[in-house]
């Protein structure tokens, strides 16, 4: 279930949409000039690694900063590959222009780092013994969906699905969507507590605690005159095919 577009144009640029896509491109484009060992390093030292906070043998055994809190930031500017990065960034240029049409650049930017952190705190308290560097923008851009799924139930996403390797479309309700979505991360989340914590996969929990942040934090950052306020094109995706992708 891929997302290609939703239904609602933006009002204004999404400067600090744009400039957060730049900023995560920017650094992949930096992770790709390292060899495979400098790399790995790299995630280590600003990737997310729960069993740092714990274990302090073996944090004295691979050799890194014991308590590295920075990690909570940095994880969620690196990603582990193309396929990963993209898959981020365009589901944020998706949801966040929307989002960030409610809050403004600058509490935009606020909202999308708190909930990135939420997510860390959510992955690091569920997968205490991880000793897998937790990488990726995807739990604070879960927050972004969480806040749309409150201030945009009735917009519509173009949902690309393949069934049998034949593609399928469908316009779905944004709250149709972001449940089946939420739902995938709850289930696989709640699967992946019984297996074993020291092994890589994705941060269902990062997701989870990302996205229930965005939905308890949204009302904090969402300029007063435009909260509550109903869009006229949120309830209209006729047409939407006809705009360019």
């Amino acid at each position: 279930m891929f997302p290609l577009r939703d239904t609602i144009p933006s009002r204004r640029p999404p400067i600090m949409t744009w400039v957060l896509i730049g900023l995560n491109v920017f650094v992949f484009g930096l992770e790709m000039t390292l060899p495979p060992d400098r790399l790995e390093t790299l995630f280590y030292m600003f990737g997310l690694v729960p069993a740092r906070f714990i274990g302090r043998e073996w944090v004295g055994w691979v050799a890194l900063p014991p308590e590295a809190y920075w990690s909570f930031f940095t994880n969620m500017f690196l990603h582990g590959g193309a396929a990963h990065l993209i898959g981020n960034m365009w589901t944020l240029w998706i949801f966040g222009d929307n989002v960030e049409d409610r809050m403004g650049s600058l509490r935009f930017l606020i909202f999308y780092v708190l909930c990135g952190l939420s997510a860390g705190i959510t992955h690091a308290l569920l997968n205490p013994t991880s000793s897998v560097p937790a990488v990726g923008a995807s739990g604070a851009i879960s927050g972004v969906l969480g806040a749309y799924f409150v201030l945009f139930p009735r917009a519509h996403v173009i949902t690309f699905v393949p069934i049998l390797f034949l593609p399928y479309f469908f316009v779905l309700p944004a709250s149709v969507y972001l449940l089946l979505w939420f739902s995938i991360q709850f289930f696989s989340g709640t699967a992946s507590l019984f297996v074993s914590q020291g092994v890589g996969g994705i941060a269902w929990w990062a997701h989870i605690g990302g996205f229930v942040a965005g939905v308890v934090l949204h009302r904090l950052f969402v300029m007063p005159s435009l909260y509550g306020k109903r869009f006229a094109d949120e309830y209209d995706y006729r047409g939407a095919w006809d705009r360019p992708f």
